[in-house]
């Protein structure tokens, strides 16, 4: 229970700010004499919704380093031979698949990795000290190659993309409700009232929930594209099939909740629909069943 608290407050953080800053501003004056402006309430909506997607991406790199730990490795002075082996191959695969080499990172935890980062030519890539424990190179380079395919697929800016139009339909709709119950069942002949604060809000909490549905189906169709692209850089399903293999007799690490879906396993979800990542039984069917690669 504690983990959803926490992945609603996240979620829905930003967008109570910039909505209660807006409002306090007297931006968001979208209730008239005459009614309720929906052209207006749909602009605002967007700025709020797109804006709170778009300081979350920009935010990404800096938020993952601090929230998992991680240490950037500097690429030319390696502390040791495994470190200078996941530099160099996490280089060697972002060549091949055509984006900037991103930063490498480690980070202690048990068996996980994640990329993230606004810019495809600027991103970061890192790994758990339990996954580099608990799988051969092959594999790594297979996780490697999952997460730098993630990259190259443009997949957190779509992902915040699909996160900015949910947002705007959550803080539309909810507050076109809000305006039902304060105006019509309520009665409420003023500007705005209690009941319009009220139910705003508590449909941004429903409707934000119902959202989350949406863009946790993006992220599991994402992990299936990227595992696909694993094998392409690779030259072989077979790296990818083995580290997901392996990595379903392991208790994947979790990350900290914002940057989850960008992780090789996700955490358990309070069911199917809110799963970030498809079970690892079904990636493994997914890659099976490709064209021999």
């Amino acid at each position: 229970m504690k983990r959803i608290v926490l992945y609603l407050l996240t979620n829905f953080a930003v967008l109570l700010v910039l909505s209660a800053s807006m409002n306090v501003l007297g931006v968001g004056r979208y209730l008239t004499a005459n009614g309720l402006d929906l052209d207006q309430l749909l602009i605002f909506a967007a700025i709020i919704g797109f804006a709170g997607s778009i300081i979350s991406l920009l935010m990404s790199k800096p938020m993952a380093k601090m929230s998992t730990g991680a240490r950037v490795i500097d690429p030319q002075r390696p502390a040791n031979a495994r470190e200078a082996w996941l530099v160099d191959t996490v280089h060697q695969l972002a060549d091949r698949a055509g984006i900037g080499r991103p930063e490498v990172a480690i980070y202690d935890g048990a068996p996980n990795a994640f990329a993230t980062g606004a810019f495809r030519n600027d991103a970061l890539v890192a790994v758990s000290t339990g996954l580099l424990q608990t799988m051969n190179e092959e594999e790594v380079a297979a996780v490697l190659g999952h997460e730098v395919a993630h990259i190259a697929n443009g997949d957190m800016v779509t992902l915040t993309l699909i996160q900015g139009v949910v947002n705007t339909f959550v803080i539309f709709l909810s507050r076109v409700v809000g305006y039902f119950v304060d105006r019509v069942l309520l009665k409420n002949d003023r500007e705005v009232g209690i009941g319009f604060y009220v139910s705003a809000f508590v449909c941004e909490i429903i409707f934000g929930i119902l959202a989350s549905i949406i863009v946790a189906w993006f992220s599991r169709q994402r992990e299936y594209r990227a595992d696909a692209g694993s094998a392409a850089l690779l030259g072989s399903r077979v790296p990818m099939i083995n580290a997901l293999a392996r990595l379903g007799n392991l208790q994947a690490g979790e990350l900290p909740k914002n940057f989850e879906a960008a992780g090789i396993a996700g955490g358990k979800a309070i069911s199917a629909l809110f799963a970030s990542h498809p079970p690892i039984e079904s990636r493994i069917q997914a890659l099976q069943a490709m064209q021999r690669v």
